[in-house]
């Protein structure tokens, strides 16, 4: 074993470790340092580290930048025509008030695939409240489910842009991510939503909290639900259509795959999405050009963070790959019989826990995996399951040093104790059941 280069791998994670938890430096910023120090610690020469830095950013950000870009418009604008409420209304009507949890499991997990996971939760918080009210209730019953399946959403199906920045990081196909999350994400739901949702409501009971919500207008005329979810499955279809065809017609040319594959292309697919939904959800319901220019330009700021996060976690990745510690560490993994599945999982997890955004976690982790997995035989499948796997680590244990425990504690109106023993539990079963579904399938597939 190369002692420079494993100096240059853990002194980079330690870095970055080091830069995060304790100077408490934008994670973005400690990335960037983190690799420059891959760099040095590994012998390269000053202006080769540069060229890697513009090389790696360059690379990572040609797709996730315009992914995570498009996916913001989307469900900026799905939130401002009311298209999420009109979602969740119904379903609940659907359901009927004796199954709503299930109403918001399902409104959740179809609501959080274009929009953000805080921004989903504060737009149904209202329903959850009513809920309560009307039924007498623990608020846990119909709060679990809720953010068990924006959770599982938000790490497991895209476009969202945590599974968007790892795949593009370790280079797997986000049709089959897409597949696998679905396959993955409903059952995880399930258990870590409605099952643990209804055992801890019975341990629990909450009211509805004495705080002033952040409310917003909702429009008069709600859109219809079936062009709702119309457009949001859409760029689901599409890229899930150029997966499947490309897997059936492998190497294989003619017109009509030529467009399955140019309209399936994530970027392609988003575009059209985007567009029909400025038009139904904006232009046909009365939105001005300037209003949709202002909902456009605002849902750019959040995006905007975790493109630059990915784009630092892609430098991270290419001076692990150029110094060679990638493929040093991968000829380790070979030598002592790692699993890349439960190395993923892990690492995200350790992230995870160490600083809190599941977000960096992901992207922190497959800047690690990646050099190592390039070097290693791994089919299109299998990096889709290890793209889930770390999404799943990246998704357990939240606590006190993640911005979403205390989101959850404050509109539950629930303690420190009661947050650790509902939302934190919640998020580690989640995690556990997630990758053992994962696990059990890359069992299965080849």
């Amino acid at each position: 074993m190369d002692n420079t280069l494993l100096l240059a791998f853990f002194g980079g994670v330690g870095i970055l470790l080091f830069l995060i938890l304790f100077l408490r430096v934008n994670a973005f910023i400690s990335l960037l340092i983190s690799s420059i120090a891959v760099g040095v610690f590994s012998g390269m020469a000053f202006d080769v580290i540069i060229e890697n830095v513009i090389k790696g950013m360059g690379n990572t950000l040609g797709f996730v930048a315009t992914i995570v870009g498009l996916g913001a418009i989307f469900g900026a604008i799905l939130e401002h025509s009311g298209a999420t409420e009109r979602l969740s209304d119904f379903l609940l009507k659907k359901f009927g008030t004796e199954n709503a949890p299930t109403a918001l499991s399902l409104s959740g997990f179809l609501i959080a695939i274009p929009v953000f996971f805080d921004v989903a939760f504060i737009i149904l918080v209202p329903v959850i409240y009513a809920l309560q009210k009307k039924t007498g209730k623990s608020l846990l019953l119909f709060a679990i489910p809720l953010l068990a399946s924006l959770a599982v959403t938000h790490a497991f199906i895209p476009p969202t842009p945590g599974p968007i920045a790892v795949a593009d990081i370790i280079k797997a196909d986000l049709g089959w991510v897409i597949f696998f999350g679905f396959i993955v994400g409903l059952p995880t739901t399930i258990i870590a939503g409605l099952i643990f949702g209804k055992y801890i409501s019975k341990k629990i009971h909450v009211e509805v909290p004495n705080i002033d919500l952040e409310t917003k207008s909702v429009p008069v005329n709600l859109p219809n639900v079936g062009l709702v979810f119309c457009l949001i499955l859409l760029p689901i279809l599409l890229i899930l259509a150029n997966t499947v065809t490309g897997a059936i017609y492998k190497n294989q040319d003619g017109f009509w795959l030529d467009l399955i594959g140019f309209l399936g292309h994530p970027i392609v697919a988003l575009i059209i999405s985007t567009l029909l939904a400025l038009y139904f959800l904006g232009i046909r319901y009365g939105a001005t050009k300037d209003e949709l220019q202002s909902i456009s330009m605002k849902a750019l700021g959040p995006a905007g963070v975790i493109i630059l996060i990915t784009g630092a976690g892609g430098v991270f990745k290419q001076m692990l790959v150029e110094s060679g510690a990638g493929k040093m560490l991968a000829e380790q993994f070979i030598q002592y019989n790692f699993m890349p599945l439960l190395s993923a999982f892990l690492v995200a997890l350790i992230v995870r826990l160490l600083q809190g955004s599941a977000t960096v976690a992901m992207i922190t982790a497959a800047g690690i995996l990646s050099p190592i997995l390039l070097n290693l035989e791994i089919s299109s499948m299998q990096l889709a399951l290890l793209t889930l796997a770390i999404a799943a680590g990246a998704s357990g244990f939240s606590h006190v040093n993640d911005s979403g425990f205390w989101l959850v504690n404050r509109y539950l109106g629930l303690t420190e104790v009661q947050t650790l023993r509902t939302w934190t539990v919640m998020t580690g079963l989640l995690s556990v059941v997630a990758f053992l579904i994962i696990f059990a399938l890359s069992l299965i597939v080849t």
